[in-house]
Protein backbone atom coordinates (compact mmCIF):
# COMPACT_ATOMS: atom_id res chain seq x y z
CA UNK A 1 0.00 0.00 0.00
CA UNK A 2 2.33 2.66 -1.21
CA UNK A 3 -0.28 5.43 -1.19
CA UNK A 4 -1.32 5.19 2.45
CA UNK A 5 2.22 4.62 3.70
CA UNK A 6 3.38 7.70 1.83
CA UNK A 7 0.62 9.79 3.42
CA UNK A 8 1.44 8.43 6.87
CA UNK A 9 5.05 9.48 6.54
CA UNK A 10 4.02 13.00 5.47
CA UNK A 11 1.87 13.46 8.58
CA UNK A 12 4.91 13.07 10.81
CA UNK A 13 3.21 10.51 13.06
CA UNK A 14 5.68 8.47 15.04
CA UNK A 15 4.43 4.90 15.34
CA UNK A 16 6.09 1.54 15.20
CA UNK A 17 4.75 -0.38 12.24
CA UNK A 18 5.98 -3.80 13.36
CA UNK A 19 2.85 -5.78 12.55
CA UNK A 20 2.00 -4.25 9.17
CA UNK A 21 4.26 -6.75 7.39
CA UNK A 22 2.39 -9.68 8.94
CA UNK A 23 -0.19 -11.52 6.83
CA UNK A 24 -3.11 -9.75 8.49
CA UNK A 25 -1.34 -6.39 8.29
CA UNK A 26 -0.62 -6.81 4.57
CA UNK A 27 -4.26 -7.79 3.90
CA UNK A 28 -5.51 -4.76 5.83
CA UNK A 29 -3.09 -2.51 3.95
CA UNK A 30 -4.17 -3.87 0.55
CA UNK A 31 -7.85 -3.47 1.42
CA UNK A 32 -7.36 0.10 2.64
CA UNK A 33 -5.38 0.91 -0.50
CA UNK A 34 -8.21 -0.41 -2.70
CA UNK A 35 -10.76 1.60 -0.73
CA UNK A 36 -8.70 4.80 -0.99
CA UNK A 37 -8.14 4.22 -4.73
CA UNK A 38 -11.87 3.71 -5.36
CA UNK A 39 -12.81 6.77 -3.31
CA UNK A 40 -14.69 4.71 -0.70
CA UNK A 41 -12.34 5.83 2.07
CA UNK A 42 -10.33 9.00 2.59
CA UNK A 43 -6.55 8.70 2.95
CA UNK A 44 -6.80 10.32 6.38
CA UNK A 45 -9.23 7.68 7.64
CA UNK A 46 -7.06 4.91 6.18
CA UNK A 47 -4.11 6.30 8.15
CA UNK A 48 -6.19 6.34 11.33
CA UNK A 49 -7.14 2.69 10.75
CA UNK A 50 -3.47 1.70 10.35
CA UNK A 51 -2.44 3.59 13.49
CA UNK A 52 -5.24 1.89 15.44
CA UNK A 53 -4.16 -1.48 14.00
CA UNK A 54 -0.62 -0.87 15.31
CA UNK A 55 -1.95 -0.05 18.79
CA UNK A 56 -4.45 -2.92 18.86
CA UNK A 57 -1.89 -5.54 17.81
CA UNK A 58 0.51 -4.36 20.50
CA UNK A 59 -2.19 -4.44 23.18
CA UNK A 60 -3.56 -7.84 22.09
CA UNK A 61 -0.17 -9.52 22.04
CA UNK A 62 0.73 -8.01 25.39
CA UNK A 63 -2.48 -9.00 27.17
CA UNK A 64 -3.63 -12.20 25.45
CA UNK A 65 -0.50 -14.20 24.61
CA UNK A 66 0.80 -16.07 27.65
CA UNK A 67 2.94 -18.80 26.07
CA UNK A 68 6.70 -18.64 26.33
CA UNK A 69 9.02 -19.73 23.56
CA UNK A 70 12.79 -20.09 23.59
CA UNK A 71 14.76 -19.48 20.40
CA UNK A 72 18.23 -20.79 19.61
CA UNK A 73 20.08 -20.45 16.35
CA UNK A 74 23.15 -19.17 14.57
CA UNK A 75 23.23 -15.38 14.46
CA UNK A 76 23.82 -14.33 10.86
CA UNK A 77 23.18 -10.57 11.13
CA UNK A 78 22.06 -8.10 13.77
CA UNK A 79 21.31 -4.39 13.76
CA UNK A 80 20.13 -1.74 16.23
CA UNK A 81 18.68 1.36 14.60
CA UNK A 82 16.10 3.86 15.89
CA UNK A 83 15.53 1.80 19.06
CA UNK A 84 14.64 -1.29 17.01
CA UNK A 85 16.65 -4.51 17.08
CA UNK A 86 16.74 -6.73 13.99
CA UNK A 87 18.20 -10.24 14.17
CA UNK A 88 18.57 -12.72 11.33
CA UNK A 89 19.05 -16.28 12.55
CA UNK A 90 19.95 -19.40 10.62
CA UNK A 91 18.84 -22.88 11.66
CA UNK A 92 16.69 -21.43 14.43
CA UNK A 93 14.99 -23.80 16.86
CA UNK A 94 11.78 -22.57 18.50
CA UNK A 95 10.83 -24.51 21.66
CA UNK A 96 7.66 -24.24 23.70
CA UNK A 97 6.16 -26.57 26.30
CA UNK A 98 4.12 -28.33 23.60
CA UNK A 99 6.39 -28.53 20.58
CA UNK A 100 9.65 -27.71 18.83
CA UNK A 101 10.11 -26.27 15.31
CA UNK A 102 13.26 -25.73 13.28
CA UNK A 103 13.34 -22.92 10.73
CA UNK A 104 16.09 -22.39 8.15
CA UNK A 105 16.10 -18.59 8.25
CA UNK A 106 14.14 -16.25 10.51
CA UNK A 107 14.10 -12.48 10.91
CA UNK A 108 13.21 -11.15 14.35
CA UNK A 109 12.33 -7.48 14.79
CA UNK A 110 12.04 -6.27 18.38
CA UNK A 111 11.70 -3.02 20.28
CA UNK A 112 11.12 -1.85 23.84
CA UNK A 113 7.38 -2.18 24.51
CA UNK A 114 7.49 1.02 26.57
CA UNK A 115 8.33 2.92 23.39
CA UNK A 116 5.20 1.59 21.65
CA UNK A 117 2.89 3.50 23.98
CA UNK A 118 4.52 6.86 23.35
Amino acid sequence: MKFVFADLRRTGMATFELYRRSTIGMCLTETLDEMVSSGTLSPELAIQVLVQFDKSMTEALESQVKNKVSIKGHLHTYRFCDNVWTFILQDAVFKSEECQETVGHVKIVACDSKLLSQ
